[in-house]
């Protein structure tokens, strides 16, 4: 089989991928921002898919792919959403 002849769509199966992924994250970061509560993530779990997603960003720029860059920024702003939610919600 050669898959040669789909690279052109490439970056269109790519947005479509990342577009799914981060819609599906966004139920979750709604539920954390209208209770205020994120005690169900562990620092551990934030800090490192917040690593994975900005590092995936930084992969997006290096191959100059914009849907892996804008939607992993996004997603790591969401992440730091919760993350923030999560600390003041402590205090």
């Amino acid at each position: 089989m050669d898959l040669a002849g789909l690279v052109p769509y490439a970056e269109v199966v790519g947005a479509l991928a990342a577009v799914l992924t981060s819609i599906s994250f966004l139920p979750q970061v709604w539920k954390t921002v209208k209770t205020r509560h994120a005690d169900d993530f562990s620092w551990g779990w934030l800090a490192a898919f917040g690593a994975g997603v900005a590092m995936w960003a930084f992969y997006g720029l290096i191959l100059g792919a914009p849907s892996i860059i804008l939607n992993n920024i996004l997603v790591w702003l969401c992440v730091a959403v919760m993350a923030w939610i999560k600390f003041t919600a402590r205090r």
